[in-house]
């Protein structure tokens, strides 16, 4: 998500989905990791975090390459013991990076093909994180405001919170925003160190324990 936001069809439409989806297993197989998998129509995740339960909601037709990715690294145990590195009020709240290293590099370069905006960034939605064009890949946020502004900058959501949307807004915020627009978690140190980089450094960071589609 650039700046502030991070650094981070129909019958016709079948034959595009077909083709991003040939496109997202070619990537894959380019590096390393797992080809996504099929996710259902709607799904939900729970997520048992530091702090209680948080219920999201997926509906593959509103990012369905988005979806399949979520639900795949989901299914991967991907989200386990990850933190909530960014957490800035009235704004969003982000995670997605392993606490392994390795893990992790398995599945950040994949980049994604782009999702076409179907739904707004409001308040309680899921949404992946970008750098750019077609660069999705594990990290997600979601939205403690409606960031409609995020809508025409490729930012698609995919899900939204069902239940625990208190629990989210009591995530500890307190280290502030990532560098450079604050002195919080770097994510790119994140990916290198993992885990033993946040918990030495930000101790009070809020986590996933588990994460599991019910």
């Amino acid at each position: 998500m650039p700046t502030r936001v991070g650094k981070l069809l129909g019958a016709v439409a079948c034959l595009a989905l077909l083709g991003c989806s040939s496109s997202t297993e070619k990537k894959a197989e380019e590096t390393g990791a797992p080809a996504p998998k099929h996710a259902p129509d709607i799904f939900r995740v729970n997520l048992d975090t530091s702090k209680g339960t948080v219920v999201l909601e997926v509906h593959r037709d509103w990012a369905p390459i988005g979806a399949d990715q979520f639900y795949s690294l989901v299914k991967s145990g991907f989200f386990d013991d990850a933190r909530f590195f960014r957490v800035v009020r009235n704004f969003v709240v982000q995670f997605g990076i392993n606490g392994n290293p390795q893990t992790n590099q398995v599945w950040a370069n994949v980049g994604l093909p782009d999702d076409p905006v179907k739904e707004s960034n409001v308040k309680g939605t899921l949404t992946f994180a970008t750098a750019g064009p077609n660069t999705r890949s594990t990290q997600l946020f979601i939205n403690l405001n409606d960031n409609r502004s995020l809508d025409t900058r490729g930012f698609a959501p995919l899900g939204k919170v069902v239940s625990g949307m208190d629990v989210v807004e009591s995530f500890y915020s307190a280290y502030g925003d990532m560098p450079p627009s604050g002195e919080g978690p770097d994510p790119s140190m994140a990916q290198r160190m993992g885990n033993a980089y946040l918990e030495s450094r930000f101790p009070r960071l809020d986590y996933i324990k588990k994460a599991v589609v019910e």
